[in-house]
């Protein structure tokens, strides 16, 4: 009742919002006051910025105190006018990059307003913002080398942040922070979330792939916040990545690229043997870009491609068998394993009247790799990969006075689907020698996301000092398909053991089979819900206070609607299973279909500071604390279901039909049985073993930090040096337990009565701790070069 009640609400809202529907922050701000030579406030003056790329021209008047505010400035270089009737222009050009906040004051001289306007150099220096956090500039994402063109590689810049498995033949690019795992993070894309629901990662498309998430000729810049980010931001306990992308300009211009790497570039492994030889590898890296205006000042055009093709080879190589097994040797050589990566971007630009903007977004990702072979697996046993994410952006912007209202609607669909190459091929697995036939297990995971999204501005709030206050919620709508083939494809497990009666003898027949059957089918729907509400305060010229409070709520998280199945329920709660084990399962692991419902107290308060200790803002110290929430990603929380609806059964042999040397029943072995057909008769006649039944504690909570900050930043010529402190408190990780132990503390116990082998039980105890100094060293563009160092 809640979840409809809520769902009702939360669509009224949104649609009594103006035209618009905006995300996370991917957008800049310029502030300031305006001033007579006196010092006296211009109350009636006003301040104009005007895009120099695309002509795009904003403006907010000033307030009793001669404050303004130009909030929602898409990042790029702009030139500032501030006019006064009765007084001469001035101007200056600075550059606003995304997230940030510039303060720019202007001293107007009377004069007549015919007179050419006085031009001044502005700072393009962010000194007051509480948050930790790291620009990446146009020019750094142009110029500064990557591995293979993933933007996320340039996340190193900011200190505390960490990439996993930069390497050529690496299977999944992360990053994380934080003393957090990396689906603790969340990435914004011109504001549409490209968070990882279902798998892991963090990002969409990045569990188990190679290639990158997004074109780096299309992105423009972005800003890695590690810590103390605004309640605007949703869904992260770690890091987050907040980016714009490239948009046409009043010129037309376009660029191409070919980057090529063969064998020669690659060194040999120093682990492998003087005589090995280097791995044959062939890479290439191309694309183009293209951008310009279809009407002047207006409505501009941005398109560009990208292409990341890989081929690498894989050898194949076994150990002889004893004689009368299998020969081997018609699966040895090498062979080609190649990746490719196709990634697409178009935008397009109008500007509908000055003040108000519309933009329309369109990516794609398509990707194969066949892997999962060599070395001692035969490219029988190899997969193919399949990789897509698709993303359609459009925003609205519009302005009024002091009131700025940012929308965006989305819609994503992600599809991670690795299939066999050879599905109707039964496994062998010879233990220490080799692996032969089909891959054993196929994937269908598809994510499909509506995202709407909401903020509205009013920096017209004077109590104080001034007051820039936001107020925005959120709501997603997410379909969940999933199909799980978990061993569909039998895999025969083969030992050299000799002792008769536990394992066949030395590879003759299998010792073991695992084999899967059942439904497959784990689909589901979710919902996401958000509101904030936060205010940039500034009771003195040096002073500024960022205070937020976010909620969230999500109605599916743990699969809520599931009903343990009463078989279960009865089997762990009787005396003999009770008294049998370590600890006894709580009856919180137990529910009905309604007692697991959403949590509803994930409210998180977030508080910032920033004091200038000199009235030109060079030295400057900052901090703040917050509470963010994240969310268990869906994979990790489904085998409750899953695991009872779909078998992963475990078939043990032996030549006689005993007990092996555990005490786990055996099946006399037959030639016959090496099929699937064969399996799926001892599965009709009762002969299975029996499955391992999961539990999630309906009391699991999401996810959550606590982060703190102290720093000082300050100013040295062209440099910004700062200094910061930050902790980091994280709780609620989920992890799984065994709840069967034996009463001594060993694993585990197990009854031929009971419906399920194992129990494997949730818990939400995981913690982390964190702190750390940053210390950080930039250096903005000045025409030649530009670089950050940070530790």
């Amino acid at each position: 009742m809640f979840r409809n009640r809520f769902l009702w609400l939360a669509c009224v809202t949104l649609l009594a919002f103006p035209l618009s529907l905006s995300a996370q922050t991917t957008t800049g701000t310029v502030r300031g006051h305006i001033k007579d030579p006196s010092g006296t406030a211009i109350s009636d003056g006003e301040v104009q910025a005007r895009n120099i790329e695309t002509g795009v021209q904003r403006s907010a008047p000033t307030r009793a105190d001669g404050s303004y505010v130009l909030a929602g400035l898409t990042p790029g270089t702009y030139e500032l006018a501030a006019r006064r009737i009765g007084s001469t222009p001035q101007r200056r050009q600075v550059i606003v990059q995304i997230g940030s906040t510039l303060f720019q004051d202007f001293t107007l001289q009377a004069g007549a307003v015919e007179l050419q306007a006085v031009t001044v150099e502005g700072t393009n220096v962010e000194t007051r913002t509480s948050e930790v956090a790291t620009n990446v500039s146009p020019s750094q994402v142009s110029n500064l080398p990557t591995v293979d063109r993933n933007f996320l590689d340039l996340t190193a810049l900011a200190p505390g942040v960490s990439i996993q498995n930069q390497r050529l033949d690496a299977q999944r690019r992360t990053f994380s922070a934080g003393a957090q795992n990396p689906e603790a993070i969340n990435v914004f894309i011109d504001g549409a979330s490209y968070k990882n629901d279902v798998l892991q990662g963090g990002v969409a498309g990045q569990d188990a792939s190679r290639g990158n998430p997004f074109p780096l000729n299309a992105v423009r810049e972005f800003r890695v916040l590690t810590q103390n980010f605004k309640a605007e931001y949703q869904k992260a306990s770690s890091a987050i990545i907040a980016a714009t992308t490239q948009s046409g300009t009043n010129q037309w211009q376009g660029n191409a690229f070919y980057y090529g790497m063969g064998q020669g570039f690659i060194a040999r492994d120093p682990f492998l043997s003087p005589s090995a030889s280097k791995p044959e590898f062939r890479r290439s890296l191309l694309g183009a870009s293209v951008g310009g205006p279809l009407i002047k000042d207006r409505l501009h055009l941005f398109a560009s491609y990208e292409g990341n093709y890989q081929n690498r080879f894989a050898n194949v190589g076994f150990d002889t068998l004893p004689a009368d097994t299998v020969n081997f040797r018609p699966f040895n050589g090498t062979f080609l394993q190649p990746f490719r990566e196709t990634l697409l971007f178009g935008k397009l630009s109008y500007q509908l009247k000055p003040g108000q903007s519309l933009e329309l977004s369109v990516n794609t990702r398509h990707e194969t790799d066949i892997r999962s072979f060599g070395g001692q697996t035969s490219y029988q046993t190899a997969e193919n990969v399949q990789n897509d994410v698709t993303t359609g952006t459009l925003k609205h912007q519009a302005t009024w006075g002091n009131w700025l209202n940012e929308a965006t609607a989305s819609m994503q669909w992600y599809h991670w689907n690795p299939v066999a190459i050879n599905p109707t091929l039964i496994g062998r697995n010879y233990f220490g020698k080799g692996r032969i036939g089909g891959k054993d297990t196929e994937q269908d995971f598809q994510q499909k996301r509506i995202s709407l999204r909401n903020d509205l501005t009013y920096s017209g709030f004077h109590w104080k000092g001034d007051h820039v206050v936001k107020i925005g919620l959120n709501a997603d709508f997410l379909n969940y398909h999933v199909d799980k083939f978990f061993n569909a494809n039998p895999v025969f497990n083969y030992s050299s053991d000799t002792v008769d009666g536990h394992y066949a003898v030395a590879y003759q027949a299998p010792f073991q089979a695992q084999y899967g059957f059942g439904n497959p089918d784990l689909s589901t729907h979710n919902n996401q819900f958000g509101v904030y509400l936060q205010d940039d305060w500034s009771p003195s010229p040096r002073l500024l206070i960022n205070a937020g409070l976010r909620w969230d709520y999500e109605s599916n998280m743990l699969d809520n609607d599931y009903v343990t199945p009463q078989k279960i329920r009865d089997s762990i709660q009787s005396p003999t299973f009770r008294d049998s084990v370590l600890f006894p399962i709580p009856s919180s692991y137990f529910t009905n279909g309604s007692q697991r419902p959403g949590y509803k107290g994930a409210f998180q308060p977030r508080l910032g500071f920033s004091y200038a200790l000199d009235d030109g803002g060079i030295t400057t110290l900052f901090g703040g604390f917050g509470v963010f929430y994240d969310r268990d990603y869906y994979n990790a929380t489904l085998d409750e279901r899953f695991r009872l609806q779909y078998s992963v059964l475990t078939f043990r042999f032996s030549s006689n039909g005993l007990p092996d040397r555990n005490g786990l029943p055996t099946i006399q072995w037959k030639d016959a049985f090496l099929s699937k057909r064969a399996l799926d008769s001892l599965v009709a006649n009762g002969v299975a073993p029996k499955p391992e039944a999961y539990l999630i504690n309906n009391d699991t909570k999401p996810p959550h930090s606590n982060q703190w900050s102290l720093g000082v930043r300050r100013v040295l010529g062209n440099y910004t040096v700062s200094a910061t402190y930050t902790g980091v408190r994280s709780y609620n990780g989920l992890t799984y337990i065994f709840g069967n132990r034996r009463t001594n503390g060993n694993c585990c116990y197990q009854n031929p009565n009971l419906p399920f082998s194992n129990v494997i039980i949730s818990s939400d105890e995981v913690r982390t701790w964190y702190d750390a100094l940053y210390v950080k060293i930039e250096r903005p563009y000045r025409g030649g070069h530009d670089w950050a160092w940070g530790g």
